[in-house]
């Protein structure tokens, strides 16, 4: 269900965006492809003719190759936008965002330089971007053998000639479905090849992470970023693109060196995913799950059984508001407010106005009442100390959209199972049983 906001424009009820599925904005919105580029003249030139061929409107329509440091630039037909940065090695999430800083449309949709566009791509991928401004949208890539072709072919193809050879689609990405059901993994949809957004969100968000050097997981890691920035998750399969080739699963390269890439790859994305599949259990992680704020209490010791409490959950968590030397300098322990890259990342906020003591588990329960499904806050009091913990997309969307959280999201009060250590606790009495 939606929210009608400004104009023809919406704000989406959780993640269900089904009544705009065929839903087209008044007037066809300024749209800017960016297409990374390396050395591949051949394949580029393909990508341009589909995106020549494109239903939308030429004149709203703004195509920018980002060149990652190719030894000569690429050639393009007048009015393709060429930008291009040093060599340094694979930086492609760096050529993407050059790419976007240099585009004027108000949607900004991705494909890569070796994935040719159907004639309705631009069309069908930027329709929900454009109405609804949280919206991140992934189409549907599908893979062909185009080895030998020119834009001549391509452009005879979509003028209902002879097609390619179509190759196996991975099924990791059929299983996307619409993706109205996301959840906090739904992440590993969303794919840079073939996404769409809107540029405001993209801008707010700061694009993708360029501390990405090698292969693959940028696209994953500004996904997860999104989401928890409140982005409603789409996938549309009517926006078709042709990836020249088989997907990386099925190339059948050196099983040894394929293993190395991925591997690289999870770690890239552990260090910057707070989310327990992707990086296992255990460890310290700059990025934590959970971001926790605590007012001190009325003394030392009450505030240290606190802040042991919260971190004694089980939960990938850290705590804000407390001098970190009470805690012998445990640097999952900070004075001050969080961050804001940590967070831009965590999916959940407890905020609490003094320390409390939780039993095992109960602080994990709450924490999953407001995944994706479920509310977006929960408020409760326990001996006169406010809790609440919230979802931060929840609290993103909000704050965008100006909507409130009990129509975007839900809203409960709860009761909560913990209770206050009160002046002056016996440390020797509470510490062993945390």
């Amino acid at each position: 269900m939606t929210v009608l906001g400004e104009p023809g424009r919406y704000v989406v009820r959780g993640n269900d965006w089904s009544d705009l599925d065929d839903a087209r904005p008044a007037s066809p919105p300024t749209v800017s492809v960016v297409v990374p580029y390396y050395r591949a003249q051949g394949q580029l030139d393909l990508v341009l003719a589909g995106l020549a061929a494109q239903t939308h409107p030429a004149t709203r329509l703004q195509v920018v190759v980002a060149d990652d440091g190719s030894p000569e630039p690429p050639r393009v037909p007048a009015g393709v936008v060429v930008v291009g940065q040093e060599d340094r090695g694979f930086r492609a999430a760096a050529a993407r965002n050059l790419g976007a800083r240099a585009a004027d449309g108000d949607v900004l949709l991705f494909v890569d330089g070796d994935t040719v566009p159907a004639p309705t791509y631009v069309e069908e991928l930027a329709a929900l971007p454009s109405l609804v401004p949280d919206a991140l949208v992934t189409g549907r890539r599908r893979h062909a053998d185009l080895t030998g072709w020119t834009p001549e072919r391509v452009r005879a193809w979509f003028a209902g000639g002879p097609a390619p050879e179509e190759l196996t689609e991975p099924a990791w990405l059929r299983e996307a479905g619409s993706l109205l059901d996301a959840d906090d993994r739904s992440y590993r949809f969303v794919i840079s090849a073939v996404m769409g957004l809107g540029r405001s969100l993209f801008e707010e968000v700061g694009g993708f992470d360029e501390t990405f050097d090698g292969y693959g997981g940028e696209d994953w890691e500004l996904a997860h970023r999104l989401f928890a920035a409140g982005a409603v998750l789409a996938h549309r399969e009517r926006a078709v693109a042709w990836h020249d080739g088989p997907d990386w699963g099925l190339r059948g390269d050196d099983p040894v060196a394929a293993q190395r890439e991925k591997n690289a790859e999870t770690r890239s994305l552990a260090r910057l995913l707070p989310d327990p599949a992707a990086r296992g259990v255990g460890g310290w992680w700059r990025f934590p799950d959970v971001v926790a704020r605590l007012a001190p209490g009325v003394d030392v010791d009450a505030t240290v059984l606190g802040v042991r409490s919260l971190l004694a959950a089980g939960l990938d968590l850290q705590v804000w508001g407390v001098d970190p030397d009470l805690l012998d300098g445990d640097p999952r322990v900070h004075a001050g407010e969080p961050p804001a890259a940590v967070l831009a990342r965590c999916r959940t906020q407890v905020a609490l106005s003094g320390p409390l003591l939780w039993p095992t588990g109960e602080l994990a329960r709450l924490v999953d009442l407001v995944r994706p499904g479920g509310v977006g806050r929960l408020l409760g009091d326990v001996d006169g100390v406010a809790v609440e913990v919230a979802a931060t997309r929840a609290l993103r969307r909000c704050a965008r959209s100006g909507v409130d959280m009990s129509t975007l999201f839900g809203e409960s009060r709860v009761d909560m199972s913990a209770s206050a250590p009160g002046p002056h606790p016996d440390l020797a009495h509470h510490l062993p049983r945390l």
